[in-house]
């Protein structure tokens, strides 16, 4: 495993200024609720270090509800972005396979249909092990990588919107 050992959730905070006047949801599962807490932590920790005051946070039954409290809260909430928080861990059954594929297409789709980016932040990992290792274990906290890219996505969006931006080397 390339990830083996190594915290991928170191960031540079400087990198975020000129965020605060953003407006991100967040839309979370409850199932397997250690997991997605701790993303949701993760998350959380970044855009308050980043100055962001409008973070909208709704939670959902389950991975599968994802993309359409995405959807909304894009459309209804007026968000300029969202992240999209989840855990899925594999069973014994094909439903694992069913899940994954459907939230996954679901959160893009959620995202291209509202020109906003929607973040995947769903963990769909083996073991509870994996899990773990990864919202806030040794390979770090998806949610904290997840709320950088949402900001990053959100200052892009506004840079190509705002026209008087346009011009050579944009």
């Amino acid at each position: 495993m390339a990830t083996a050992g190594h915290d991928l959730s170191a960031y540079d905070a400087e990198s975020l200024k000129g965020c605060t006047s953003f407006r991100i949801g967040l839309a979370i599962a409850e199932w397997n609720p250690e997991i997605t807490h701790a993303l949701r932590d993760g998350a959380l920790a970044v855009l308050e270090k980043a100055g962001v005051e409008d973070v909208r946070v709704h939670d959902v039954p389950g991975s599968f509800e994802l993309p359409l409290a995405s959807q909304w809260l894009l459309r209804h909430a007026g968000c300029d972005a969202v992240i999209a928080i989840g855990s899925v861990i594999r069973g014994e059954t094909a439903h694992f396979d069913f899940v994954c594929q459907a939230t996954s297409q679901g959160i893009l789709n959620a995202g291209m249909a509202a020109d906003k980016p929607v973040i995947f932040c769903v963990l769909t990992d083996d073991n509870i092990g994996q899990s773990r290792a990864r919202s806030g274990g040794i390979h770090g906290n998806k949610g904290v990588e997840a709320a950088v890219a949402a900001l990053q996505m959100a200052r892009l969006r506004q840079k190509i919107m705002d026209k008087s931006n346009w011009g050579i080397g944009l």
